[in-house]
């Protein structure tokens, strides 16, 4: 039988301060103040991992306080400046960066012949399903399965006002780097300095980031008067109470290489390869020649930004004209859109929002913004699929492993995940636009577009 134990690692010294908040803590911080406190959880970013052959505890340990000290998103705390926080109006948020505090490790003892694995996915589950009170402790929560001295398995689950999936990529590999003995100053040496988050509202505050701000949130208002204004006309007429949105992922074994391939033959990206055959299909899915998709983007890279570990991602709204064409031309034309969108993609979200606001209580007609596509890939670990070989034999599945609240205003949103051996395509979406039967038809039809295009180039 397991038990608990809560050991606390203490801070000392560390970066201290307190000044506005970033855009993207606000705009976190705005959307999950927003939600069902039942609902919040599913904001949290939380990742788990085994650790083979084991680590010895003290060494996490020292682990964790040195990337405490690395990374000031992980001291600090959000604190509106005006009460209460469940009002309507847009509240003045400020952050407090602590210099001293205590990060606590909650221990799950393991005894001799019980398995740790089950004991971290049942660890992992309670500590991602736990909101964040981000005005009273900091935004990160760790757990660890312990047995015969050893932590056998590791979970990490942070509020998003912290870190967008870039980030959180950024701090499990310092965390690895630091537990294999890596030295804090030459873990940052090869690397571009990263703003921390009271540099980076200090830039946003400066002439240059109000310029830059202006310039995209322009950008992105062009976009939205120029695209159609509803991809599935249908939605607008559902009655009766919203239904759960149901969550669908298709795991792919041999999507990984079939991408890689296909993006090499047309010369883009694997992820604009993803991004075409996603609007293919919901131009499909809606009757219409045009997709529109809100797309999350990374911005790292931008280089004060590309080794940040704080919450920095946007989005860029991409309209793509015939998108039902040949898929191959696609490919080539939503690359190089997308790379236009994606310097377009550095704003202040709230502000955005207030000007969309605006122009639709004056009836300004804008485009659909209901699509989300968000890949949260990273760079597949060693002993990963050969993007030149042969797919994987093991055939493709469809589960249904969740359902979640309503989303006013979401048609669907679709993440891209990959493990070594396969790629996923989690899909979310209200079930009066998408029932489950289009949602299951849609992502087959994303998998099958693209094998079928990788099939076409190699025959």
């Amino acid at each position: 039988m397991t038990h608990r134990q809560l050991l606390e690692i203490p801070f000392s010294s560390g970066r201290a301060g307190s000044g506005p908040a970033t855009w993207g803590q606000r705009a976190f911080w705005d959307t999950v103040r927003r939600l069902d406190p039942a609902d919040a959880p599913r904001y949290n970013l939380a990742t788990a991992a085994p650790l083979d052959p084991g680590l010895p505890l003290p060494v996490l340990l020292d682990a964790l306080g040195r990337l405490l000290h690395l990374h000031d998103s992980l001291h600090t705390r959000l604190l509106p400046t005006r009460l209460p926080p469940t009002a309507e109006a847009d509240l003045p948020l400020r952050q407090v960066v602590d210099p001293t505090g205590a990060l606590t490790l909650e221990v799950e003892h393991c005894p001799a012949g019980a398995d740790p694995a089950g004991a971290g996915e049942r660890l992992h589950r309670e500590l991602a399903a736990r909101t964040f009170d981000t005005a009273t402790e900091w935004p990160i929560r760790v757990g660890v399965v312990e047995s015969g001295g050893l932590a056998r398995h590791i979970t990490l689950v942070l509020s998003h006002t912290a870190v967008d999936g870039a980030g959180l990529n950024r701090l499990v590999a310092d965390l690895t780097a630091l537990c294999l003995g890596t030295p804090a100053a030459e873990l940052t040496a090869g690397r571009s300095p990263a703003r921390q988050p009271l540099e980076e509202a200090g830039f946003q505050a400066s002439e240059r980031g109000r310029k830059r701000d202006a310039a995209a949130r322009a950008q992105f208002l062009r976009k939205l008067r120029s695209g159609p204004a509803r991809l599935f006309p249908g939605a607008e007429h559902a009655t009766g109470a919203a239904e759960p949105f149901p969550n669908a992922v298709l795991r792919s074994p041999a999507l990984p290489g079939a991408v890689e391939r296909v993006a090499a033959a047309h010369r883009a990206s694997s992820s604009s390869v993803l991004l075409a055959a996603t609007a293919a299909l919901t131009a499909r899915a809606a009757g219409t020649p045009d997709a529109v998709l809100s797309v999350v983007v990374n911005n790292r890279f931008l280089p004060d930004l590309a080794d940040a570990v704080s919450a920095v991602a946007g989005q860029a709204l991409l309209h793509l004209p015939d998108a039902t064409a040949e898929f191959g031309d696609l490919v080539r034309r939503t690359h190089a859109a997308a790379l236009g969108a994606y310097r377009h993609a550095y704003y202040d979200g709230l502000a955005l929002a207030a000007e969309i606001e605006r122009l639709t209580a004056e009836g300004v007609p804008l485009a659909d913004r209901s699509c989300v596509f968000n890949d949260v890939r990273t760079v597949l670990p060693a002993g990963g699929p050969d993007p030149a070989g042969e797919p994987a034999g093991e055939p493709t599945t469809l589960t249904w492993p969740v359902e979640f609240e309503p989303r006013p205003g979401l048609s669907y949103a679709l993440d891209v995940r990959h493990s070594a051996a396969a790629l996923s395509l989690a899909m979310t979406a209200d079930p009066a636009v998408l029932p489950r039967p289009e949602m299951a038809r849609f992502l087959y039809g994303v998998e099958e577009l693209i094998l079928a295009e990788d099939r076409r180039r190699n025959a």
